[in-house]
């Protein structure tokens, strides 16, 4: 797999249902893109994935992979999955309990240079052929009847 810097963030008390929604919206973006979009929504899962992205865009200008500058990098990869899972119970009326779950995510997400997605499918397009396009086959313009078509015509005459 080509260079790429990846952070992650893990026992996130937020529910991944509510956070997949950010992570969803800046996948393939470029970076720039991907911080202003989050930048600009009013949620607070929005911070949290801001902080996520930031820090694999240092990740990315560190650590000896030197991927460029924030301008140069999309975002590649970006998940989210399901962390444990903290249960309670809510007291109700005629001694009854409610369960209450309080779900935890672990972010991830991962950046790359963008030029390496145009060399990609620059290689991509050279090696697959096309397949031959078929003139000789016959062309067809009636369609075929339903076998139970053909029986009630048969009846009627």
């Amino acid at each position: 797999m080509a260079a790429e810097a990846v952070a992650k963030l893990r026992f996130v008390r937020m529910a991944p249902r509510k956070t997949r929604v950010f992570v969803d919206l800046i996948r393939g973006r470029g970076v720039p893109d991907a911080l202003a979009t989050l930048k600009f929504t009013p949620r607070a899962a929005a911070r949290v994935v801001e902080k996520v992205l930031m820090s694999a865009v240092a990740n990315a200008q560190q650590g000896g992979k030197d991927l460029g500058d924030a301008e140069s990098l999309r975002v590649s990869r970006a998940f989210v999955d399901n962390g444990p899972t903290i249960k309670r119970f809510q007291p109700r009326a005629q001694g009854r309990a409610f369960s209450i779950h309080k779900r935890m995510s672990h972010i991830t997400v991962a950046v790359t240079p963008i030029e390496v997605k145009l060399k990609k499918a620059a290689s991509r397009a050279t090696t697959r052929p096309k397949p031959p396009v078929k003139t000789d086959a016959p062309v067809t313009t009636k369609r075929a009847k339903a076998p139970i078509a053909e029986k009630r015509a048969k009846e009627n005459q």
